[in-house]
């Protein structure tokens, strides 16, 4: 057999991961599978091409130490604050619903209580970077739905900071055998805690904006502090993980946080594929085997299950059955930190190696449907609609908005969409005296219509049950500045879904839409819209109008004023 140094054995690996990350992005799939199927694959029960352990090891740790870090600098507790109480209610009852039934699903599947607490606080955990990534994909981001999710995943990181500064307090106790060391513990942490107190009250401040000046020194910093706090707690027990994190928040309330956090994402996407590939190296296929019952109950469990709690209580809060569907369905899969709190029970030797593979297996399988799940979201609710009216309160007075109902009043133009380019438009309609409503599904853009003095209602416009209650039958213009949305594999454009969804409401007046192109133009035209806006062509020709007009007059100013000279 070959023998690779251990530079040539880390190429071969990112090559690997490279033609595996492709075939996993075209199937839709993020990159943490086909990082786990590259360590399947290249580990001992494939081809066995990883021995360079400790070389792998190290960018492991360093990977982990840097996502840490990126979590804790981006805690905005101000989020929760915002959303109030359904982001804490929702994020809290999903983590208790999830960690208490998967604590009995483990002992009936006869796990032993240990492990099966662990395995169940791991199923708490939902993947903050994939649910980001698709949602931001989808445009959802700052739909209510999306501000909710991100609202209960902070929570969620929330309850993984504790929860990983209690296991590393508890494996402290039960490595040495005595109370010392976990007292040893608590006050190490509580002395780093004051630390970052004070670095954040005193020095973070000053000496980022000094840093500032060199952008790459701001990095190098950045990822120094990351490692010297994951050294530190390493060492006294918290644990890298801990200290990687408290080195996020020392940075949080800085300026330059978003600056660090997006100069460092790429970072921390390429040590993580080391931890990945590490986790899928160190299993072994033939133990993956004896949990394949165990994975497929944990996650229909965590498919079903967590998406149902957060309908659930979002419903008794009084949001929407549509709003409560699309936000359950970001829990409905395990996180990254899922196996690193189930690898450190494993090094703690609270848990067996085969359940870090059972937990590994349920991570494959939920990220990789509920990655479908998202993408798809909007035609599932098309289809488990029907079902879900248990789930929405009479009146749904969480989202009938501030600014009343307008169902009675008549309006000439319904204008879906306010972004920059729908605001123009709906105040150049006002200031011309025709009455325009707006409609928008986040609720910032519609509280920014109201405070311009603009009639407004929140709502989804691919929502038909929404649409039949808006005042469409009196307008004479249905317009949409709506965003060109790709949706899923099938490349399904929002715009299309609009004009039909508007004509099956009962709409006869005529529909406006956004487009970007000549071919979206033709596209929308023969979907059924009466006129394409094309911003930018637009925007073109009125400043060609101006400039030609301005050159003409200069040009014809010119002979009068060298006639002038001349007499």
């Amino acid at each position: 057999m070959l023998t690779m140094t251990p530079f040539a054995e880390i190429a071969l690996l990112l090559v690997m991961a490279a033609v595996i990350g492709l075939v996993g992005t075209i199937m839709r799939q993020p990159l943490i599978v086909s990082f786990i199927a590259v360590g399947l694959i290249a580990g001992p029960s494939a081809l066995d091409l990883v021995h360079s352990d400790e070389q792998i090891e190290l960018l492991s740790e360093l990977g982990i130490a840097v996502l840490l870090f990126l979590v804790g600098i981006k805690l905005d507790v101000k989020l929760v604050r915002s959303l109030g109480a359904v982001s804490v209610l929702t994020g809290l009852g999903q983590v208790a619903f999830t960690a208490f039934f998967g604590y009995l699903i483990g002992l009936a599947l006869g796990l032993g209580s240990v492990t099966s607490l662990y395995v169940a606080i791991a199923l708490t955990f939902s993947s903050t970077i994939i649910i980001v990534k698709l949602m931001s994909d989808k445009r959802e981001i700052d739909s209510l739905h999306g501000q909710i999710a991100l609202g209960f995943l902070i929570v969620q990181d929330l309850v993984v900071v504790l929860a990983m500064i209690a296991l590393s307090a508890i494996g402290i106790g039960g490595s040495e055998g005595g109370g010392g060391s976990v007292w040893t513990v608590l006050v190490s942490g509580v002395a780093l805690v004051a630390l970052v107190v004070l670095f954040v009250r005193y020095i973070a401040d000053p000496l980022t904006e000094r840093l500032a000046k060199a952008p790459e020194l701001l990095v190098i910093f950045a990822i120094a502090l990351a490692a010297l706090f994951a050294a530190v707690g390493d060492a006294v027990g918290l644990g890298k993980e801990v200290g990687g994190l408290m080195a996020g928040v020392a940075l949080a309330s800085t300026p330059y946080r978003e600056t660090i956090a997006a100069r460092l994402a790429p970072l921390r996407d390429f040590l993580l594929l080391f931890f990945f590939i590490a986790l899928g190296a160190t299993l072994d296929l033939s133990l993956l085997g004896t949990h394949v019952i165990g994975a497929v109950i944990f996650s229909l469990f965590v498919l079903i299950g967590n998406p149902l709690i957060v309908l659930a209580i979002m419903g008794a809060m009084g949001y929407r059955k549509r709003t409560g569907f699309l936000a359950g369905l970001t829990v409905a899969q395990i996180s990254e930190f899922s196996l690193i709190f189930v690898a450190m029970g494993v090094s703690i030797g609270h848990v067996p190696d085969d359940a870090l593979g059972l937990v590994t297996m349920v991570g494959l399988v939920t990220i990789a449907i509920s990655t479908y799940m998202i993408t798809y979201s909007h035609k599932l609710y098309a289809v488990f609609e029907p079902y879900l009216g248990v789930f929405e309160r009479k009146g749904t007075p969480r989202e009938t908005g501030d600014g009343g109902s307008h169902k009675t009043e008549k309006y000439a133009v319904i204008l879906f969409g306010l972004g920059r380019f729908g605001t123009a438009i709906g105040l150049r309609l006002r200031n011309r005296g025709i009455k325009v409503l707006g409609v928008d599904f986040n609720p910032q853009a519609v509280k920014r219509w109201r405070e311009l003095g603009l009639d407004a209602e929140f709502g989804d416009a691919t929502d038909p049950e929404f649409l039949a209650d808006l005042p469409l039958r009196g307008a004479d213009w249905a317009v949409s500045t709506v965003p060109i949305h790709l949706t899923g594999l099938s490349h399904e454009d929002i715009r299309r879904t609009l004009i039909q969804l508007t004509r099956a409401a009962g709409f006869s007046g005529r529909i406006a839409v956004a487009s970007h192109g000549s071919a979206e133009s033709q596209i929308l035209l023969d979907a059924g819209a009466d006129t394409v806006l094309e911003p930018f062509q637009d925007a073109a020709d009125r400043a060609v109008d101006l400039l030609s007009g301005a050159v003409a007059a200069e040009r014809t100013d010119i002979p009068e004023i060298s006639t002038e000279g001349r007499a």
